[in-house]
């Protein structure tokens, strides 16, 4: 895998991560929007979406810390390479 997926993955993760996270509770918190697809955090009742919200959060930076560890071994790799 080059850079560039890992880059993707990271990008992916954090717009699902905001939306169903941040975006969740703006809109359970702000509007009158029910609950969708996209923010199935506010499916769940009182304080549990907000927990749900914030697990969500916090397992997307799980996420991106792990594929950025694998960007940064991909980086060291081709760079490597590139000195041969």
């Amino acid at each position: 895998m080059n850079e560039g997926w890992y880059r993707l993955g990271m990008l992916l993760v954090l717009v699902a991560g905001f939306w169903e996270g941040v975006m969740a509770v703006v809109l359970r918190l702000f509007t009158d929007k029910g609950p969708g697809v996209m923010t199935a955090a506010n499916y769940l009742p009182g304080p549990w979406c907000y927990v749900a919200a914030a697990a969500v959060v916090a397992a997307a930076f799980a996420v991106i810390a792990l594929l950025d560890a694998g960007h940064r071994k991909v980086l060291a790799r081709e760079k490597a390479t590139a000195a041969r």
